[in-house]
């Protein structure tokens, strides 16, 4: 994800890219990448969205361990155009937005250490690939960040960033799709590269689970630092996109310019109620 206030650090390229370096990971490393991808890979089936466990076959490569960018990008691009570049970890929003509007997803390339095992505050390489990448070999939901990036650098000319990250968050990071037939199903990278998340965001009665609202969405806070109190509930792909690609952006900032932020924990009367959460987890975490 993008921040921004930082400095390119020496070695990087223009647009923040750097090498990935895959020669360089340690047989620790490829084994932490395993050990992850073995442990979400078993539980994900039946809670995640069928379109990403469609996009997971596009990360078992020839090499084991830590996918090569090289090859899965060409693996990508044969799918949906897309490819994946190598970045130092966070980056600049323009320099995000550039990326996603031209159909490049950056990766950090570093990997979590066992002590950060279901934790680390700076997404790695496997939120980032694991978590991120099968949704962008679905059609569907690559024109979607695409689309996403393009709004993005509408959004920084505009100076309404924040607004718009509240949909990234609540969308690719921790979003939940309704499926007709067997409930929700989670499809955000936050949750799907998260064991713990991957259980709470589903079966625990502490959060809000939400209909997709686009205002109510954008004018709400979101935790990092935890399980998130709310989930926003889309009814498909295709919709999200349409949502995305056929609303007039600017009226929306408008409105909201002097409209105050939702805390996190509300449900407000027009809300679309899946689950109303009883916030005793976040409770439970405010008093220790």
């Amino acid at each position: 994800m993008a921040n921004a206030q930082i400095d390119r650090p020496a070695g990087t390229a223009e647009d923040w890219t750097i090498p990935q370096g895959w020669d360089r990971y340690t047989a620790a490393e490829h084994a932490m990448w395993d050990r992850l991808f073995e442990r979400q890979a078993k539980m994900l089936p039946g809670r995640v969205a069928p379109e990403f466990m469609d996009g997971l076959d596009v990360l078992r490569l020839s090499k084991p361990g830590i996918p090569d960018f090289e090859e899965l990008s060409e693996r990508l691009m044969k799918a949906t155009g897309w490819q994946v570049v190598a970045v130092p970890g966070l980056i600049p929003d323009d320099v995000f937005f550039d990326h996603l509007a031209n159909r490049r997803f950056a990766s950090g390339n570093f990997i979590r250490t066992p002590e950060q095992l279901d934790y680390l505050q700076e997404p790695d390489i496997f939120h980032d690939v694991f978590g991120h990448v099968p949704l962008l070999a679905n059609p569907v939901f690559a024109d979607y960040m695409q689309a996403y990036g393009v709004g993005g650098q509408r959004a920084a000319g505009a100076g309404v960033i924040e607004r718009l990250s509240r949909l990234y968050w609540y969308t690719v990071e921790f979003g939940l799709v309704r499926d007709a037939s067997d409930g929700l199903k989670i499809y955000g990278a936050g949750i799907v590269s998260s064991y713990g998340e991957s259980l709470f965001s589903l079966d625990d009665p502490s959060p809000n689970r939400l209909g997709f609202d686009l205002r109510r969405l954008m004018r709400t806070k979101y935790r990092i630092d935890d399980y998130q109190q709310n989930y926003f509930v889309i009814d498909s792909f295709e919709d999200l996109l349409k949502q995305t690609l056929e609303t007039d952006f600017g009226p929306i900032y408008a409105e909201l310019a002097g409209a105050p932020d939702i805390e996190i924990e509300t449900i407000l009367p027009t809300d679309k109620v899946y689950t109303r959460g009883t916030q005793a987890y976040a409770r439970e975490q405010a008093r220790a």
